[in-house]
């Protein structure tokens, strides 16, 4: 797992900087959930976002089909991601838990998503929008879904 020197989410230009896996995965990993559902590479994916207890850092959003997974790693079948996520927080945090929660809210709203201490995308140093786009763009997501799938 990646960790942030102190400070770098804080710092607008520190973070921008970040290369993409990097950046949308540590702190932008919604807007690239929202970019996603905003023009699907694939049908039948969803939001969802996993919520640690208490003050326990690892909030973390992404898109599922129920069965695999798509982040910042690209996909993956839902149960490992989400058992990686818990692992590596759980080694961080003694007695780290968390809540699995459907998104029910806009991904690209500013308003949604400081009700829930997240940033819009006209809060960033520049658009994330089209960052993400890009990301998403070069993936092939046919093959990269069917060869998670084939994983399992």
């Amino acid at each position: 797992m990646y960790v942030l020197k102190p400070g770098v989410k804080a710092d607008p230009h520190r973070q921008w900087s970040l290369p993409d896996r990097i950046f949308f995965g540590y702190g932008a990993c919604h807007i690239l959930a929202g970019v996603f559902l905003d023009q699907p590479p694939l049908p039948g994916f969803y939001a969802e976002r996993v919520i640690p207890a208490g003050s326990f850092l690892g909030y973390h959003v992404y898109l599922t089909n129920g069965v695999i997974a798509f982040d910042y790693h690209g996909y993956s079948i839902l149960d490992r991601l989400l058992e990686h996520h818990k692992r590596v927080w759980s080694r961080q945090y003694d007695g780290w838990l968390c809540a699995i929660r459907r998104v029910d809210f806009n991904l690209l709203s500013t308003a949604d998503l400081n009700k829930r201490q997240m940033r819009g995308p006209d809060q960033y140093l520049h658009d994330p929008i089209p960052r993400a786009r890009r990301f998403i763009e070069q993936r092939d997501h046919a093959n990269a879904s069917a060869k998670a799938l084939a994983s399992a």
